[in-house]
């Protein structure tokens, strides 16, 4: 049981027992760091149910608690605040109970409980993945993971886009200019190779515009009339007539660019339990489009086209199926969420990572949703986020100014290794050791520099910035897990057995004494299952970030201001190298859900 939940029941004890009033909400917050104590128990709510002086009040629910209540060993009131300080016994027993827990902070799945399915990446088939998709892949994996960790069971998924005009613009600059190359032929990997053709395509197109422009037609004309647009174009009609030749091309072509994404989703360190295609689900929506036409949810306008009228609720008129009968891509999204609640039947929410600019028409997709009547889309979240700048200015696909991800991966590697080497840390360690530690800091620094900010928030993202072994970085907090794992090998905990329960120092001490560093990293430890549960309901990787250093400051200034191998006598050695461990086992466990790796030396 938390201290909140042990201090609320015997406080309500208290104010019935002195003041004849129940209470229903009492108001607890950290104490403040002027002050002395460990959590405060705010007076001023109470007066409305409580009559009397603030100051008063507290006092005599302080004598109460500490007359009544084992844990509390004393408190001090400030106006209406009531600080109240808690024995060095209770926190010995809460690092008793979970000191040896590898899984500390996780919950068990509910089995009775429904699964959320969490939807990210989604990429087209017609260029590599880049920094954007980076931070949706990164905010996807880390929120399921950590979903997850808070008792949910969930399936992690995504929807590849591998249909569409932007599709065929790659199929066709690689028909016109590629001379029948393939990833083996020229050495690349297919996404890759499909995406220079896409910007191939651009190049081209935008030749096509100045000559028809210098021919006399105006720039929106040209663009229109573009050959190698209107050729695009044409092809897409024959893929939607399924036409051989061009399917086979198209098949051949995602093949290449799937096999790039396995590659690159490998060394992000994510992965999938199930993948849908847009060429799939493209068409699936209809069938309940004319099912809402005949329930009065939608409605068709003369032409033919298909509409939601959303303005009740202060939204506009949404189509839904065009006058030709084709989909829109809010009839694929209809019909892909309906489809995977049928192939998931205990799926009972979903979350959608998809950028900010998609605010909208997620709003429209999950009232539409509520609208046919599906149950679980009252659980439906757009986990909605900022994009990322670098500070060369704004990215553009079509132009081949993105920054690719594998390369920015190897180049987090590589500027891992600069800083390693200037600093001289890696003395004794093998080419092979050095490579993968290059790695695991590269990849560490990328993934905490993007995941330690509100995923609402836009990022400007710097590869040196975030690789820094000083303040709240992903290195930081890699290099503090290893300087205990350091403490761990040189203490000989295998002849500490018999001492290996902390509470030893409360049975074999007639009065038990933390140091003050003590207390405040376990209480620290203390908070790590409630950030969990926090980040879980709030769909924040930050939060777990910010946790872990706001955890690492703690242990540090633990390890400057408190001996571990010297202390004075075996039990305090014990105990603190026992915490030391818990707090490494407690930062691994963090940054596993958000998928960065800690190494054993560094």
């Amino acid at each position: 049981m938390s201290l909140q939940n042990i201090l609320f029941a015997h406080v309500k004890q208290a104010v019935s027992t002195e003041y004849q009033v129940d209470l229903e909400a009492l108001e607890f917050q950290a104490t403040r760091k002027e002050f002395a104590g460990d959590i405060t128990l705010v007076i001023f709510p109470m007066l409305r149910f409580v009559k009397g002086n603030p100051a008063v009040i507290g006092e005599t629910i302080g004598d109460y608690l500490v007359n009544h209540v084992d844990e509390v060993k004393g408190f001090n009131v400030v106006k209406g605040f009531l600080n109240i300080e808690i024995s060095d016994v209770y926190y010995l027993n809460f690092f008793d109970s979970i000191k040896n827990d590898e899984n500390y902070g996780f919950v068990s799945p509910n089995a009775d409980e429904k699964a959320i399915m969490v939807e990210y990446s989604s990429p087209n088939t017609n260029k590599p993945l880049h920094l954007g998709h980076i931070r949706n892949n990164l905010l996807g994996y880390s929120v399921a993971e950590i979903l997850k960790a808070s008792g949910k069971k969930v399936y992690k998924t995504q929807i590849i886009n591998d249909r569409g005009i932007h599709i065929c613009k790659s199929m066709l600059a690689w028909q016109r200019f590629g001379n029948g190359e393939t990833p083996e032929s020229t050495g690349l990997k297919g996404d890759k190779l499909v995406g220079n053709y896409y910007v191939k395509f651009d190049q081209e197109y935008k030749k096509e515009i100045e000559a028809l422009v210098a021919g006399g037609q105006s720039q929106d004309d040209a663009k229109k009339n573009a050959p190698i647009l209107l050729e695009a174009q044409d092809m897409l009609r024959q893929w939607e007539a399924g036409d051989k030749e061009v399917v086979a091309l198209w098949k051949t072509m995602n093949s290449w660019v799937y096999d790039g994404f396995d590659e690159t989703y490998k060394n992000l360190g994510v992965d999938f339990d199930t993948l849908y295609y847009e060429s799939d689900t493209y068409l699936l929506g209809k069938e309940f489009v004319a099912g809402g036409l005949k329930s009065g949810v939608f409605f068709k306008e003369d032409d033919g086209s298909v509409w939601c009228d959303l303005t009740d609720e202060g939204l506009d008129k949404k189509i839904v199926l065009r006058a030709d009968g084709t989909a829109v891509y809010m009839t694929q999204d209809i019909g892909t969420a309906i489809q995977r609640i049928k192939d998931f039947p205990d799926v009972g929410g979903m979350v959608y990572t998809v950028g900010n600019e998609q605010d909208y028409h997620f709003k429209v997709l999950f009232l539409i949703l509520k609208k046919l009547g599906f149950e679980w889309a009252k659980n439906l979240y757009h986990l909605s986020y900022g994009m990322v700048d670098l500070p060369s200015g704004k990215m553009k696909s079509r132009e081949g100014t993105v920054v690719d991800a594998d390369d920015l991966i190897i180049e987090m590697a590589t500027t891992a290794e600069e800083i390693s080497e200037e600093l001289g840390k890696l003395d004794g360690y093998s080419k092979e050791e050095k490579k993968q530690l290059y790695k695991t800091i590269g990849l560490g620094a990328l993934k905490y520099f993007i995941l330690k900010v509100d995923p609402k928030k836009r990022i400007l993202f710097d590869p040196k910035e975030s690789i820094d072994f000083q303040g709240n970085t992903g290195p930081f907090i890699q290099y503090t897990y290893a300087r205990i794992q350091s403490i761990l090998r040189k203490a000989d905990l295998n002849n500490a057995v018999r001492l290996s329960t902390s509470t030893a120092l409360s049975i074999n001490s007639v009065e038990v004494h933390l140091h003050e560093k003590e207390r405040e990293l376990i209480k620290q430890l203390q908070l790590f299952p409630e950030t969990i549960q926090y980040a879980a309901e709030q769909h924040s990787p930050a939060l777990i970030a910010n946790y872990t250093y706001d955890l690492v400051k703690e242990f540090n200034s633990f390890y400057q201001n408190v001996s571990i191998l010297g202390a004075e006598n075996e039990n305090e050695k014990v105990f603190r190298v026992q915490l030391s461990k818990a707090v490494a086992q407690t930062i691994k466990n963090a940054f596993t859900l958000l998928g960065i790796d800690v190494p054993e030396r560094m």
